[in-house]
């Protein structure tokens, strides 16, 4: 068990100085067993954050993204936080005024996290295969750049499936809905 955590810790640290020594846009940190955000990463990248547009943490065991997280990355417009343990998000991440595509697919949100109804630049938010049951739609209908929402498998509303062209200018992606029984 100790080889297989000293291999994914060398992987990460592997990843991060490919994205530091390339000076790259972006960050993979997706697959990699990660359970929290490693602090070190912050003192490895300091000189290169600010360049960083594009971080995948897809896959890991993550339970919650720090406010520390979104502050450094401040310049994020995609964030692949797919198939990890969230069930929210930090105030902080109104302040990712770039962001344009969030993917929180396949985590434990049960109520859609508010913060990105105010993230100005936000066009494409997938929260596909969660517990979300009730979502927020005057505030959705208002943020302007939005262009899909996922919300397919999630046990949402009626109210939701209102959430329909000309009313908003974005799509909304839902599963289609059950049948009612017949008595």
């Amino acid at each position: 068990m100790q080889k297989r955590m000293g291999e994914a810790v060398a992987r990460v640290a592997r990843k991060v100085n490919d994205t530091v020594e390339n000076k790259t846009d972006s960050l993979d940190l997706a697959n990699c067993k990660l359970m929290t955000f490693p602090v070190g990463i912050y003192k490895a990248m300091r000189s290169v954050t600010e360049g960083i547009h594009h971080i995948s943490l897809a896959n890991n065991e993550l339970k919650s993204v720090t406010s520390r997280f979104v502050t450094t990355f401040s310049q994020l417009r995609e964030l692949n936080l797919a198939g990890n343990y969230l069930h929210r998000l930090p105030e902080e991440i109104t302040s990712l005024l770039h962001l344009r595509a969030i993917n929180l697919s396949r985590n434990r949100f049960r109520r859609f996290p508010e913060p990105l109804a105010t993230v100005p630049s936000l066009e494409s938010i997938d929260l596909e295969e969660n517990e979300i049951a009730e979502v927020p739609t005057e505030k959705l209908a208002s943020m302007a750049s939005l262009r899909s929402l996922n919300l397919r498998d999630n046990p949402v509303g009626p109210e939701v499936r209102l959430l329909v062209r000309p009313l908003v200018p974005f799509d909304v992606l839902l599963s289609p809905e059950e049948p009612t029984p017949k008595a």
